[in-house]
C-alpha cells in the first residue's frame, strides 16, 4: 500500500512495476480511468508519435517560414 504524500507524491512497489514491464527511466503518462483508479501508461518513442501531427491544417502554407523570418 502507499501513501499520496503532501507534495502528491506516491512510491509504487517496485514488484508491480517490474510485474508492468516497466523501469527506471521510462516516460509515463497517468491517464484516469475512474473516479479513484489512475493508470500508469508507458509513453512509447514521443517524437514518433507526435511527428507530423501539425499539418497544413493547422498551420497553412508559408505561415512557418514567416514565423521563422521573425526570428532573425
Amino acid at each position: 500500500m502507499s501513501v499520496i504524500s503532501r507534495k502528491n507524491q506516491v512510491t509504487l512497489p517496485v514488484d508491480a512495476l517490474r510485474a508492468a514491464g516497466l523501469e527506471p527511466g521510462d516516460d509515463v503518462r497517468v491517464q484516469v480511468v475512474a473516479p479513484g483508479r489512475l493508470e500508469l501508461v508507458r509513453a512509447e518513442d514521443l517524437v514518433a508519435e507526435f511527428a507530423g501531427v501539425f499539418d497544413a491544417k493547422v498551420y497553412p502554407k508559408g505561415y512557418l517560414d514567416e514565423l521563422r523570418r521573425e526570428w532573425r
